[in-house]
């Protein structure tokens, strides 16, 4: 994604707390509704950046109202680039429990980063899994 092309870029701060979790669902509702963005798209966006931004705050920050979420937006006419990183410990994305191995199928948690991967057109983790960037495209 070159400069020239990004038509949206933003940066918002969230406490570590679950309740900011609404911030990120309306500033992604807001967005597709001014982008016009296909149900479809949206759908993966929505789930993927609230399950993400959850996972910062849970895993990464562990609700430490000292600690914030990055959460970083860039928007071109192709797609839509966020970047969502915790001030935890970090972690290895590679290590994970299979969520659709016959052991873990009745566990209430650990399907998050499964989802991601499949919803978003491209993930990458950074930063000692701290940063997740997700890609996600719009043609």
């Amino acid at each position: 994604m070159t400069m020239d092309m990004i038509k949206i870029e933003e940066t918002l701060e969230l406490d570590s707390e679950l309740e900011s979790i609404s911030q990120v669902e309306k500033l992604i509702d807001s967005q597709s509704q001014m982008l016009g963005i296909d149900d479809e798209i949206y759908g993966k966006y929505m789930l993927s950046v609230v399950e993400c931004v959850n996972n910062a705050i849970v895993h990464g920050n562990k609700l430490d109202k000292n600690k914030k979420v990055h959460i970083h937006y860039r928007i071109s006419e192709d797609a839509i680039e966020v970047s969502v990183q915790d001030e935890g410990a970090g972690f290895d994305p590679h290590s994970l429990p299979d969520p659709t191995a016959e052991e873990n199928l009745e566990k209430e948690c650990g399907r998050g980063i499964f989802l991601m991967k499949h919803l978003s057109d491209d993930l990458r983790f950074e930063d000692n899994g701290r940063r997740v960037i997700m890609t996600f495209n719009l043609k």
